[in-house]
C-alpha cells in the first residue's frame, strides 16, 4: 500500500467543541460517544475518520489506510453522506474505506468466504417477498394449513431466530409446544431449500458471517487483521447479531467506536437491544466514554421538557444537554378532543 499524504489536522479539528474534540482525537482503544439529539454526531464520526487517516505512528506510517477502516451505518443514504464528507477532507482515497450498512459489509465478506459455507460466490440474496413465498412453499410441502401457519408470521419467527443467532438445531432443542415444533420443521426445510438454491435471505447476511467468524479461527484472524478501526453509528439500535458481529471484527485491534444515545432507542420491536449501549463499559472495561452535551438544534426550554420525560428511564446513560440558542419560548401544551382537531 502506498502512504497517502496526510491531510492538515487543523482543518479536521476546526470548529469542534471540547467534547467533540475529545471524541475525534481518541485513536487508541474502545470509545463510546454518547451523542444526544442535535449534538453533531455525524460531524464527529466523519472528522474522527479523517483524523485517523491523518495520524502517523512514531515511524511516520499511517495508523490505518482507508481500506482498513470499517464504518457502519443503518442506511445507504447515511453511508453515502459520511463517505462524501470524509472525501471532502482527505480526497479520493476515502473511496477505499468500508463505509456501508451492516448488510452491505457482510455481503462483501460473504462473497469472499461463501465456499466455506457450502455456497458459491455468486449466491442469490432473497428479498422479503421471495422469503415469504419460500416459507409458504415449505408449509405446503409439509402438508400444513397456511391459514393456521400464516407464512408471513412464520417468516417473522424465523427472522427473529436468525437475528438472535439461533440455528435450526438450537431452535428445535428449545421448543416446548406443538406449534414451535412445527415451526422448527418449517425453519429446517426453509434452510435446506435456500442452500439448494444457492441462496441466502437478508438475515443470513449477518447470521452467517458471525457464525463463520466465531467458528473459524483462520477467517476470524483474517478479517480482524483487515480492520484496524471499526466505527458504528446509532449503536442503540443494534440487535444481538449485529452486536456479536462488531465484537468479532474489532477483536484484534480493539479500536471500536460506537456512537449512539439510549434516549433515542425506538426499535426494540425489531430486536434492538438497549443493553448493547448501556453495557458498553462492561464489555470494554478500558473504554473511554465521551458525552456530546451541546445541542445545536433546539432551545433550552424544549430540552428541559424532553429531559423531564426521558429522565424517568432508569436504564439511560445520564446526560444534560445544553442549547446554544438560550432558553427560547416556553413550551406550550395544547389539549384537543381528537386527532382530527389536532391536525387542524
Amino acid at each position: 500500500m502506498h502512504s497517502p499524504a496526510a491531510p492538515d489536522t487543523t482543518e479536521i479539528l476546526a470548529d469542534l467543541n471540547e467534547a467533540q474534540l475529545a471524541a475525534v482525537t481518541h485513536i487508541k482503544g474502545p470509545l463510546l460517544v454518547v451523542a444526544g439529539a442535535g449534538s453533531g454526531k455525524t460531524r464527529v464520526l466523519t472528522r474522527r475518520i479523517a483524523y485517523i487517516l491523518a495520524s502517523r505512528d512514531e515511524e511516520g506510517r499511517p495508523l490505518a489506510y482507508p481500506s482498513q477502516i470499517l464504518a457502519i451505518t443503518f442506511t445507504n443514504k447515511a453511508a453515502a453522506e459520511m463517505r462524501e464528507r470524509v472525501e471532502q477532507i482527505v480526497g479520493p482515497d476515502a473511496r477505499r474505506m468500508w463505509v456501508m450498512t451492516f448488510h452491505s459489509a457482510c455481503g462483501r465478506i460473504l462473497r469472499k468466504e461463501a465456499e466455506r459455507l457450502g455456497f458459491t460466490s455468486n449466491f442469490t440474496i432473497y428479498d422479503q417477498g421471495d422469503q415469504v413465498r419460500l416459507v409458504k412453499q415449505c408449509i405446503e410441502s409439509l402438508d400444513l394449513d397456511v391459514k393456521r401457519f400464516i407464512p408471513a408470521n412464520v417468516h417473522h419467527q424465523i427472522s427473529d431466530a436468525k437475528n438472535r443467532l439461533i440455528s435450526t438445531t438450537e431452535y428445535r432443542s428449545s421448543v416446548d409446544s406443538f406449534l414451535q415444533e412445527t415451526i422448527a420443521d418449517i425453519y429446517d426445510l426453509y434452510e435446506t431449500r435456500l442452500k439448494a438454491s444457492n441462496a441466502m435471505d437478508f438475515d443470513d447476511m449477518i447470521f452467517k458471517v458471525v457464525t463463520l467468524l466465531e467458528s473459524d479461527e483462520e477467517v476470524r484472524k483474517h478479517w480482524q487483521a483487515r480492520f484496524h478501526y471499526v466505527l458504528v453509528d446509532e449503536y442503540q439500535d443494534t440487535n444481538h447479531a449485529q452486536y456479536r458481529l462488531l465484537r468479532a471484527l474489532a477483536g484484534a485491534h480493539n479500536n471500536i467506536c460506537c456512537v449512539g444515545d439510549a434516549d433515542q432507542s425506538i426499535y426494540s420491536w425489531r430486536g434492538a437491544d438497549i443493553r448493547n449501549i448501556t453495557s458498553f463499559e462492561d464489555d470494554y472495561p478500558d473504554a473511554t466514554v465521551v458525552v456530546l452535551d451541546v445541542n445545536y438544534r433546539s432551545t433550552g426550554h424544549i430540552l428541559e421538557a424532553a429531559n423531564g420525560i426521558i429522565s424517568n428511564n432508569s436504564q439511560r446513560i445520564k446526560k444534560d444537554l445544553k442549547s446554544i440558542f438560550g432558553d427560547g419560548h416556553q413550551v406550550e401544551v395544547l389539549e384537543v378532543d381528537d386527532e382530527h382537531a389536532e391536525a387542524r
